[in-house]
């Protein structure tokens, strides 16, 4: 892999992770018209590093309050701290995130070699693509958009759990059937995008983990330089995507993300019988 090939994969990569234009997608393209071929592990892992590190990096006074307070409501039920009405709604968020994050990992689990298989075609990809697509705009249009992220309840989180499960087949976009999911359950765009980013933060290590433990017993002579600045690229551009995406959203809606996805969907499809 040469340098320009890793900077637009980890640029591809650090963009879509977060947007809900689905990574998969994009990443079928490169191959698709340039004929590159499959990345590699240590590349994968390096680009998952870089997404974490983003939202991590984003988030990290929401986050270390919500472990704070996940926390005090395990080893400290009890206390003076953990009585404070934040605290108990920040420990309430916590375990709504780790329970909202089951189904997608029950479903990673039990299905990902059946999706390996018989789900990673372009047809697939451009079907998912516009089809989920046409569904968030939907769910924009017609969900009432008055709940925050404060009032997401147990059957709210399960219900988009439930919904990130469908990431698994490609070209759906994690953050956009969760962002779908939320929409239609009446939560606000700001509050939608939020909880499907705080969403995103075990997810994402969970996988990280796993493909960094393959390429360990694997192995793989990894161009050192090179997966460092994947991380990087992958790092700065999620970051500056989270930023703005968040700045914008209550501005331009949902919409152009449709429209791209739309558009996506098609090149995907005539890749399919032309090419």
């Amino acid at each position: 892999m040469g340098w320009l090939e890793a900077f637009v994969l980890a640029l591809i990569q650090g963009l879509t992770e977060f947007l809900p234009i689905s990574s998969s997608a994009h990443l079928i393209l490169p191959s698709q018209l340039l004929g590159w071929e499959d990345q590699g592990l240590a590349f994968d892992v390096a680009v998952h590093v870089g997404s974490l590190l983003a939202i991590v990096g984003y988030f990290r006074k929401e986050l270390i309050e919500l472990a704070q307070a996940w926390l005090s409501s395990i080893f400290r039920p009890g206390s003076e701290f953990s009585a404070l009405a934040e605290t108990k709604q920040q420990a309430r968020l916590a375990w709504l995130i780790i329970l909202a994050t089951i189904p997608a990992g029950l479903a990673g689990v039990l299905l990902n070699d059946f999706v390996s298989e018989h789900l990673r075609s372009t047809l697939v990809i451009a079907s998912t693509t516009i089809f989920f697509g046409i569904l968030l705009w939907v769910s924009d249009h017609r969900g009432a958009r008055r709940l925050s992220v404060t009032d997401v309840n147990v059957k709210t989180a399960l219900l988009i759990g439930c919904s990130q499960a469908l990431a698994l087949i490609p070209g759906t976009s994690r953050s956009g059937i969760t962002m779908t999911a939320a929409l239609l359950l009446g939560l606000t765009r700001d509050a939608a995008a939020r909880f499907s980013f705080l969403l995103s933060v075990p997810l994402i290590a969970a996988a990280g983990l796993l493909k960094t433990k393959e390429l360990l017993e694997t192995g793989h002579d990894a161009q050192l330089q090179l997966i460092a600045f994947a991380t990087f690229v992958s790092f700065i551009s999620a970051y500056l995507c989270i930023h703005f995406f968040l700045k914008l959203l209550e501005k331009i809606g949902f919409l152009p993300f449709v429209i791209y996805r739309l558009a996506l969907g098609f090149v995907l499809f005539v890749l399919v019988f032309v090419a």
